[in-house]
């Protein structure tokens, strides 16, 4: 039997969800829609509970040796990393696929 990891989000990834839940909810007036884009970023990062490893590395360094993988969820690019000493994924950050990743990894701090 096969332990589950704990999934959690750094408070970079909080902060960057919610300004994304804010902006569709007031500026494209379509909360409801900001709440569906929510739910299913939480159900799609709750898979990471098994075999978390299964999406590739960042292939820029420092993240690559810095081991933060990426998953595609939607219009949307999660990065997060694996702590197999507590069985945890963290959660780093959550960018619109269409901003300038590299841009926007530099500003993501790496809380190790």
């Amino acid at each position: 039997m096969s332990m589950e990891y704990k999934v959690k989000l750094t408070n970079y990834a909080i902060e960057q969800m919610q300004e994304t839940v804010s902006y569709i909810s007031k500026v494209l007036q379509s909360p409801d829609i900001a709440r569906g884009w929510s739910d299913k970023l939480m159900k799609e990062l709750s898979t990471l509970k098994a075999l978390p490893s299964r999406y590739v590395l960042v292939e820029d360094e420092p993240w690559h040796t810095e081991g933060i993988h990426r998953m595609v969820i939607q219009n949307f690019i999660a990065y997060y990393w694996v702590d197999e000493s507590t069985m945890t994924v963290w959660t780093t950050a959550v960018i619109y696929g269409r901003r300038d990743q590299l841009s926007a990894l530099q500003r993501m701090p790496i809380d190790k």
